[in-house]
C-alpha cells in the first residue's frame, strides 16, 4: 500500500481542506501584488516551492475530495486551485462537484480545454456533463464521437434527469449461457480491466435479449466445467429506461444491489445502473428536499454572487412576507382585546410557535412517507386520523402545562383554560395542514416538500393568533 493510500483513512475531509487552504494562502502570499508594501516578495525558488507543494498535495487527493475542497472555497481561491489540478483529472472532478460549482469551473475554461476534458469521458459521463456545456462545444464533441458513442450519448440525453435512462451507463460485460465457466474466466482474463462495480455479468442471447445474470461470486466458486445456464440467476432485478430513478434507488437499497440491468420494452439489454449513481441520486434528493422545504428553488453555491443568491431566494421570501402581513392583520383585528388584557400579547407567540413546530414535524413525516412510496389513497385518511389523534393528545398535555403556567403567572384560571384550548386547537390545525399541504402539492404534480415549511408556519401563525385571541375575546372580556 502506498503512503497516500495509507494516509487517507486517517485524515478527515476537513483536515485535507485545511491543509490545502494553508498551502493556498502561502501561494497567495507568494503571488502578492508587487505594489503592496506589506507583502514581502520572496525569491523565485520559494515561489516554485510553494506552487509545487500545493500541486503535489492536490495530486494526492481523490477527485471527490478535490470536488469537496472546491465547493468549500470562495470563487477566487476555487479558480486558483482549479488551475493547479492536472488536466487529465478535470473530467472526474467536474462530475463530482455540484451543478452550481461546476458552472463556475466551466466558465473559467476555454472551448479547447473543455473539448480536451470531455473527450476523455465515457458516453454516460458525457451525457451527465453535456447540459452544462456550451452548445457549440457539445455539437463539436458529438461530431468527434464514433457512431456507437454518439448514439449512446443521444440515448441518455433523450430521457428526463429523474428517469433511469439518464443515469444508466453502457460499460458492462455480456456473455452467452451456452458456454462453460472456464470459457468465461478465460474471456475475462483477456480484458484489460473490468468496468467499475462489476459484481455480475449479464447473460444475453444472440439478439441481445437479457436471459439472466451471472454473479461473480458464483463464477468463482462453481466447477469451471459447468455451463453458465446452470449457474446463472434467471430472475434478476431489472429496470426500464423510463422508470423513475428514485424508485430504482429505493430498489437498490431494498435488495442490496451493486449493479442492475436496464432493458428496453422488448427485453433487450441496453445498459446498467450502478450503486455509485444511486448513492449520488439519494444524496441529491435529500439535499433538494431540505432546500425545497426552506423555499430554495435550486442548489445554491454557498459563495455565489449576491444577485444570484437573491434570485434564488426571493420567491418564498415574498410569499413569507405576504403571510406575515396576513398574520399581523389577524392580530390587528383584536387590538382592543390586547389593550384590555396585555397578557395576551405575551402568550400568543407560544401558541403559534408550538403549532409551527408540530406542523413541521407532521410535514417531515408525510414528505418522507411520500418519498418512500408508503402513502396511497386508501391510507391517507387513516394517516390523517392518526396525526389528529397525536395532535389532540399533545395539545391536551402540553396545553395543560402552559395553561397551569398562565394561571400561576396571571392568577386567572379562565386564562389558563383558554390557553389550553387554543394550544389544542392550533395543534389540530397544524396536523390537518401538515397532511393536506404535501398531499395537495403531490396531487398537482409538484414536489411535496416545495415551500412546505413556509406554508405550514404561515397557517399555524395566522390560525394560532386567530384561535387564541378569538377565544380570549369571547370568554375573558
Amino acid at each position: 500500500m502506498s503512503e497516500v493510500e495509507a494516509r487517507k483513512p486517517q485524515e478527515s475531509l476537513q483536515e485535507r481542506l485545511a491543509q490545502v487552504v494553508e498551502l493556498l494562502h502561502q501561494y497567495r502570499f507568494v503571488e502578492g501584488p508587487a505594489h503592496d508594501e506589506q507583502v514581502v516578495q520572496p525569491d523565485e525558488a520559494l515561489h516554485e516551492e510553494g506552487l509545487s507543494e500545493l500541486r503535489r498535495r492536490l495530486d494526492e487527493l481523490h477527485p471527490a475530495d478535490i470536488a469537496f475542497i472546491l465547493e468549500a472555497l470562495p470563487l477566487h481561491e476555487r479558480l486558483t486551485v482549479w488551475s493547479l489540478v492536472k488536466t487529465e483529472r478535470d473530467g472526474d472532478i467536474l462530475l463530482e462537484v455540484s451543478d452550481s460549482v461546476r458552472e463556475t469551473l466551466i466558465a473559467d475554461m476555454d472551448d479547447q480545454e473543455i473539448l480536451a476534458v470531455a473527450g476523455q469521458l465515457d458516453a454516460d459521463e458525457l451525457a451527465d456533463l453535456a447540459p452544462d456545456l456550451p452548445r457549440d462545444v457539445v455539437h463539436e464533441l458529438m461530431e468527434a464521437l464514433d457512431a456507437q458513442q454518439r448514439e449512446r450519448v443521444r440515448s441518455a440525453l433523450s430521457y428526463e434527469e429523474d428517469q433511469v435512462g439518464a443515469l444508466m451507463d453502457f460499460e458492462m460485460v455480456t456473455i452467452r449461457d451456452d458456454v462453460t465457466l472456464e470459457v468465461v474466466l478465460r474471456y475475462l482474463r483477456r480484458l484489460k480491466e473490468l468496468p467499475g462495480h462489476t459484481d455480475k455479468l449479464f447473460v444475453v442471447d444472440y439478439d441481445g435479449i437479457l436471459k439472466g445474470v451471472l454473479p461473480v461470486k458464483r463464477l468463482l466458486v462453481n466447477d469451471p466445467e459447468k455451463q453458465v445456464a446452470e449457474v446463472m440467476a434467471n430472475d434478476p432485478v431489472a429496470f426500464h429506461p423510463d422508470n423513475d430513478a428514485y424508485e430504482a434507488a429505493q430498489a437498490f437499497e431494498r435488495y442490496d444491489l451493486i449493479s442492475a440491468p436496464v432493458v428496453d420494452k422488448n427485453g433487450k439489454l441496453i445498459g446498467r445502473l450502478t450503486i455509485d449513481e444511486m448513492v449520488d441520486l439519494i444524496r441529491e434528493e435529500s439535499e433538494s428536499e431540505v432546500l425545497n422545504m426552506a423555499g430554495l428553488r435550486e442548489d445554491e453555491d454557498v459563495f455565489a454572487s449576491v444577485w444570484k443568491s437573491v434570485g434564488n431566494r426571493w420567491t418564498w421570501l415574498a410569499t413569507n412576507l405576504v403571510t406575515a402581513f396576513v398574520a399581523s392583520r389577524v392580530i390587528g383585528l383584536f387590538e382592543g382585546s390586547i389593550e384590555k388584557l396585555v397578557a395576551l400579547a405575551a402568550l400568543m407567540p407560544i401558541v403559534a410557535g408550538i403549532g409551527g413546530n408540530s406542523g413541521n414535524q407532521t410535514i417531515t413525516m408525510i414528505v418522507r412517507a411520500i418519498a418512500l412510496g408508503q402513502l396511497n389513497a386508501s391510507s391517507t385518511m387513516r394517516l390523517l386520523r392518526k396525526e389528529l389523534g397525536v395532535a389532540l393528545f399533545n395539545g391536551l398535555i402540553w396545553g395543560g402545562v402552559i395553561g397551569l403556567i398562565a394561571y400561576y403567572l396571571y392568577n386567572s384560571w379562565s386564562l389558563g383554560v383558554v390557553m389550553t384550548a387554543a394550544m389544542t386547537l392550533n395543534l389540530l390545525l397544524a396536523a390537518f395542514m401538515g397532511v393536506l399541504i404535501p398531499m395537495t402539492l403531490q396531487r398537482f404534480g409538484r414536489d411535496p416538500a416545495m415551500g412546505s415549511s413556509v406554508l405550514i408556519t404561515a397557517m399555524t401563525d395566522s390560525g394560532g393568533f386567530f384561535i387564541f385571541l378569538g377565544l380570549a375575546t369571547m370568554f375573558l372580556l
